[in-house]
């Protein structure tokens, strides 16, 4: 069962603005890096579907939240199927993050009161994912969208909330513009976990560079609030 509720964590990222997301094979390394992010200050975590024994490494993240009282949202991402939702759901994931947007997922999580974020690229995809209860939408991939079109959903739907992930770059001038173009929320991977610093052991430079983000963020005029 999640420990945090939808709107609590819907909440905790309009309230951060960042969500660092990674895997690691390596249970160890993997739990470095959530303490690293932590330490930064990052309140939500998204940990990716992506390797094998991912689905173990989770289950042994959130044990060594608990054991450590580590102060953190953790969720999991690059899910596509209903069964493995449920899975992650039924080891306590938080919440369930998506490429694309999977009704029988949105039906699950409904139905478990476990947050959903489905990827979306057009604005039929939000408006869809929104119909399914979705309070926020990822726009993915952002590198090809980019921010003009965050900008241009606001039109139509001003209401919408959205995290973009892919394209983001861990430099001022870049988080802010998707800040001006309407975005909720960033997801930084593997900019921001790099592997040159993972591989070195160099946890301190994750940690820095998140405290650091964090900043631009919340001195950002452009802050959406819900």
């Amino acid at each position: 069962m999640a420990e945090y509720s939808r709107l609590e964590l819907f909440n905790g990222i309009i309230k951060s603005g960042l969500i660092p997301i990674f895997y690691h094979h390596d249970l160890n390394t993997a739990q470095r890096i959530m303490e690293a992010c932590v330490l930064g200050g990052a309140g939500v975590i998204e940990f990716t579907n992506r390797g094998d024994r991912a689905g173990q490494i989770f289950s042994k993240l959130l044990e060594h939240r608990q054991r450590n009282h580590l102060d953190v949202m953790l969720g999991v991402g690059s899910i596509v199927d209903a069964p493995t939702a449920a899975f992650y759901i039924n080891n306590g994931a938080d919440f369930i993050v998506g490429p694309i947007l999977n009704r029988e997922i949105a039906d699950l999580c409904n139905r478990r009161k476990v947050a959903y974020i489905p990827g979306c690229g057009t604005v039929n995809e939000i408006s869809a994912a929104e119909a399914t209860g979705a309070e926020l939408v990822k726009i993915f991939p952002g590198d090809v969208l980019g921010p003009d079109f965050v900008r241009a959903v606001h039109g139509p739907l001003p209401w919408t909330n959205m995290v973009v992930t892919g394209g983001v770059i861990p430099e001022k001038d870049n988080i802010l513009a998707w800040f001006k173009a309407g975005v909720s929320a960033v997801g930084l991977g593997s900019k921001l976990i790099r592997k040159d610093w993972v591989s070195a052991g160099q946890f301190h430079q994750i940690t820095e560079s998140i405290s650091l983000i964090l900043k631009w963020i919340e001195q950002s005029e452009f802050r959406r609030h819900g």
